[in-house]
């Protein structure tokens, strides 16, 4: 009896151990058989929102003097110079003469050339009266006169050479340049002279296209310089670029009255005051969220813990922020460090 008792207890404790094995390896099934927590690596960074803000803006950009003229003097004709009637800085009006050019090879060109014209003309006469005898063709007539007016182009081609040789100013303003002196010979269109007129400053700036907008053809623009101190100079816009240039700039121009005892030249910097100041609502971000320079500018949107890139245009910089002109909106929110382990559709974590 007790035989059978000890037999027993031991298949029992067979049959538990074989049930708590099955339990066991159940356990270890279902836990295999579990969705797997998200292992999925996020890149940290941080982050800041596109806010808008209403900004005062006062326009007054930096900007460059040019000269309202400048014209090159040429020599229209290769010779010695015989007269250079100018100096550096001399004042100087449209139309007076600065250089005389020896025209004495040129006169002995002319006279052969006005000889062998007339030899033409006789031939051409004379042939003409054979023509009409029946004792010349056609054909012979219209060479001769053909030659004839050959000649005479000559002629009138070396008297506009004897002409040109005595060289006019041809704008009014102020000897800036005088590469060559008198007595030298010089080649057809070589440079002998600058002539710079300030009687007018143009002023020379860039616009972006937020501010070109706000500027118009023949605007009043209030021109200072650190050259004058408390000196103003009354300025009209007159030309605004219709395209931007490889910068997404536009050109203006300035033309402003050049005031006597503050004369104004040419390279000087000055500041042009559109007097215009306007309240503008405008999106902002870091400028260190942006992945590329100005010109190319994109930025990381954090959507939904993952990042996309998105290209945008800029604006105005103010203290560390950038204008969003377009790209992204109000509220979305853009990664501002840790930009160069990113890539489109890379898992991320914002760090405070």
């Amino acid at each position: 009896m007790k035989r059978k008792y000890i037999i027993g207890l031991i298949i029992a404790l067979v049959i538990a151990l074989i049930v708590f094995k099955l339990a066991a390896n159940k356990s270890v099934l279902n836990k295999k058989n579990a969705p797997t927590a998200d292992t999925v690596l996020r890149i940290p960074v941080k982050a800041a929102a596109a806010q808008e803000q209403t900004l005062d803006i006062n326009m007054v950009k930096t900007g460059s003097l040019a000269p309202f003229k400048e014209a090159k003097v040429l020599a229209p004709v290769s010779g010695t110079i015989l007269q250079l009637r100018f100096n550096l800085g001399d004042e100087v009006y449209e139309g007076q003469v600065l250089a005389v050019i020896d025209t004495r090879l040129l006169q002995l060109d002319l006279q052969k050339a006005q000889s062998n014209a007339g030899k033409l003309k006789r031939d051409l006469d004379t042939y003409t009266e054979l023509l009409q005898g029946q004792a010349a063709t056609q054909e012979k007539v219209n060479e001769v006169r053909q030659n004839y007016l050959d000649a005479a182009n000559q002629v009138s081609q070396i008297k506009k050479q004897i002409e040109d040789a005595t060289i006019k100013a041809p704008t009014s303003g102020t000897i800036s340049l005088k590469p060559v002196e008198q007595g030298v010979f010089v080649n057809a269109a070589a440079d002998l002279a600058t002539i710079v007129n300030l009687s007018q400053a143009k002023v020379q700036l860039n616009l972006t296209e937020t501010e070109v907008y706000q500027v118009k053809q023949g605007q009043t623009v209030k021109i200072t310089t650190d050259v004058y101190p408390g000196r103003e100079f009354q300025g009209k816009v007159s030309f605004i670029s219709p395209q931007a240039d490889e910068t997404y700039n536009y050109k203006v121009e300035i033309m402003a009255q050049n005031k006597e005892g503050a004369l104004l030249r040419s390279g000087t910097f000055v500041y042009a005051d559109f007097s215009r100041k306007t309240s503008q609502q405008i999106l902002l971000i870091p400028r260190e969220a942006l992945t590329e320079s100005i010109k190319d500018a994109a930025v990381y949107v954090v959507e939904n813990n993952v990042v996309h890139q998105k290209p945008i245009k800029t604006g105005i910089e103010l203290k560390g922020l950038i204008q969003v002109i377009s790209g992204i909106k109000k509220g979305e929110v853009v990664v501002t460090s840790g930009q160069i382990n990113l890539k489109d559709g890379t898992p991320v974590s914002i760090s405070k």
